[in-house]
């Protein structure tokens, strides 16, 4: 288990946000993470991948994540299924990588997400038509208070659009351990979210193989997402609004074009992105924050941009769509 003092942050945030915690541990197994949370005492932060985290200052007290290493196994198989245990801190996309190249489906669309694999069950996170709800199966934790192991069932963790229970009320709670998600043998493409199809037709391939189907989601997402190695960024900044059915239709009647997609027969999302760039501040700067000129959904650091900087550019944008649309655009980026 390691444990610093007075750790700095930089490279623990894909940002590229410089600040420090007073204290950081990083745990490698079980026992570690048994460890790990008899140390733990508010206030704490447990981090994943840095992905999706937006600091504003340094900050006072402990940091705790999974050690960042690739570990995968297949645990049980049936005829049409396999599962697959990988720990929390292995890449999500290496995962997908794998499971793609060993013939387990169901993770395809999920292509090129940033964050670990501890994050995809906190965050339920998704992409064109897909969420690890979807693959999830199991969830091993270490209860903070007693250091007690747990499993939970996907169906106990009340998942929906980018929400779980360790989102809420099992928020700093639990250290996540492991993940198993459970694959299809058999490969099911999903091809009707987003432009999927017509990047697939542009490549003149009707029905893709799953490593099509991968290679054309990383590079639609290529080709849309800064490299925050290149230009800071928490990828998708903002969550889709979901918005009831009636209020979609007084917007339509201004905006007949609006994209949308139907979550069920009262309830309509719409995309930020879209919200945004109709709101004037697609490419936009303020200071050293700017919103991506190719995907507005992506609030980017230009260089030395700091955390209160990019949280300006984010109220400023909120209240841009809020004015235009009366729409409230909510963060998916913890913001410390």
């Amino acid at each position: 288990m390691k444990e610093v003092a007075h750790f700095n942050l930089l490279d623990y945030n894909t940002f590229g946000i410089e600040a420090k915690c007073d204290y950081f541990i990083q745990y490698s197994n079980k026992e570690d993470a048994q460890q790990a949370a008899s140390k733990l005492v508010a206030p704490f932060l447990i981090l994943g991948g840095g992905s999706n985290l937006l600091l504003t200052k340094d900050y006072r007290g402990t940091v705790v994540k999974a050690e960042s290493r690739f570990d995968v196994e297949v645990i049980k198989t049936s005829t049409d299924s396999v599962w697959l245990r990988c720990w929390a801190g292995t890449t999500f996309d290496e995962v997908v990588e794998y499971a793609v190249n060993h013939g387990y489906y169901g993770l395809e669309n999920l292509s090129l997400i940033p964050g670990e694999v501890g994050a995809s069950a906190v965050q339920n996170i998704g992409a064109y038509g897909a969420e690890a709800k979807d693959v999830i199966d199991e969830i091993e934790v270490i209860e903070i208070s007693s250091g007690h192991q747990f499993t939970f069932k996907h169906t106990d963790c009340q998942y929906s659009y980018r929400q779980s229970r360790f989102k809420r009320e099992w928020r700093n709670k639990y250290l996540i351990t492991h993940v198993v998600y459970r694959l299809s043998t058999e490969f099911r493409p999903h091809l009707d979210y987003g432009n999927i199809r017509s990047s697939l037709d542009a490549q003149g391939i009707g029905m893709p193989t799953a490593e099509q189907l991968r290679e054309t989601i990383v590079s639609i997402r290529q080709a849309k997402l800064p490299d925050p190695k290149v230009l800071g960024n928490a990828g998708s900044f903002f969550m889709n609004p979901i918005i009831d059915t009636e209020r979609f239709k007084v917007l339509t009647k201004s905006y007949p074009q609006i994209p949308h997609y139907s979550i069920d027969e009262q309830h309509e999302k719409i995309p930020a992105g879209w919200l945004i760039e109709q709101s004037g501040w697609k490419g936009r700067s303020l200071g050293r924050a700017a919103v991506h000129d190719k995907q507005a959904l992506v609030l980017v650091n230009t260089g030395e941009a700091t955390g209160t900087e990019i949280l300006a550019l984010c109220d400023t944008v909120r209240e841009a769509v809020r004015a235009k649309f009366d729409i409230s655009i909510e963060p998916e980026v913890n913001i410390q």
